[in-house]
């Protein structure tokens, strides 16, 4: 069994899919029209067949509760791996992020947590090294 594609909500796709690859870097698989949304999915650069991240449209108001709920207890929705917190959020933060929580270290990790200014907290991770030997 292997993860091929996982979804988030998000309030506006094409919103979404330019902050997803012109902030984030992340490439477009897949836009495919499905009457009023899209079947609209997103892979990381460095694993262009790998796992896809499908924008998902919101309308559900099940996932607009779901969301605000998660938003308001300032947990994150997604988190995705990144090599050095710190440089990303750099980075980030340079393309005008908003970050709710800055880089922090959390012992086996550094952590940050930022708005992906579609509805949704994302976090990033860098496992420390010793901590993925020792697992």
């Amino acid at each position: 069994m292997r993860i091929e594609l996982t979804s988030i909500f998000v309030d506006d796709q094409r919103a979404a899919l330019d902050f997803y690859t012109d902030v984030l870097g992340f490439t477009k698989r897949h836009d495919i029209p499905l009457g009023d949304n899209f079947w609209l999915t997103v892979a990381s650069p460095e694993v262009p067949d790998g796992p896809e991240l499908l924008l998902e449209p919101s309308d559900h108001p099940a996932a607009r509760a779901y969301r605000a709920a998660l938003v308001e207890d300032g947990i994150p929705l997604v988190q995705f791996a990144v090599d050095d917190v710190e440089a990303e959020h750099a980075r980030l933060t340079g393309r005008g992020v908003v970050f709710t929580q800055p880089p922090t270290d959390i012992g086996t990790a550094v952590v940050a947590v930022f708005d992906d200014t579609c509805g949704n907290l994302v976090q990033i991770v860098a496992v420390k090294p010793e901590t993925v030997a020792a697992g």
